[in-house]
């Protein structure tokens, strides 16, 4: 099944694209590859998901904000490819929480957004990762995610 049919058996839809916040772009496809910019949770379109993971923000609402911070990147990954079924898979991710010090639950954070790749790409949205704390994110986002993702021709 394509990435497309399973956002919609599955019921997701994205969410509108907002702008970048300075002068670099939202992703760069070169030689097949697509670099995805950082990217955050949005909880209305526009406003991030703040605070400390560990502190004022559970980890359990922190894995909502990192699935949240996914579907923002498919929606900016829909609009340089036209469709997410161009994706061949997705290869690596990089998951930034904002969290207190002493924090270590940074992989069960960023599960989500790892867990909504899989939804969406089955077995090629698995990928090779990185989870980690941060002292502070733009914003005082809680989760902040780069991936890079092969691209079929």
């Amino acid at each position: 099944m394509s990435a497309e049919s399973r956002l919609m058996e599955l019921g997701i839809a994205l969410p509108e694209l907002v702008g970048s916040a300075g002068n670099f772009v939202p992703g760069v496809l070169h030689n097949g590859l697509l670099y995805m910019s950082g990217e955050g949770p949005r909880i209305d379109g526009h406003t991030s998901a703040t605070g400390l993971v560990g502190g004022d923000v559970t980890v359990d609402d922190a894995y909502q904000h990192a699935r949240l911070t996914g579907l923002a990147l498919l929606s900016s990954v829909r609009s340089i490819l036209g469709s997410l079924d161009r994706v061949d898979r997705v290869l690596s991710v990089h998951g930034m929480v904002n969290a207190v010090p002493g924090f270590k639950q940074h992989p069960k954070v960023i599960n989500g957004f790892s867990d909504l790749m899989i939804e969406v790409f089955g077995e090629n949205g698995r990928h090779a990762r990185a989870a980690v704390g941060m002292g502070s994110l733009p914003g005082g986002m809680t989760v902040e995610v780069t991936a890079i993702l092969a691209v079929k021709s």
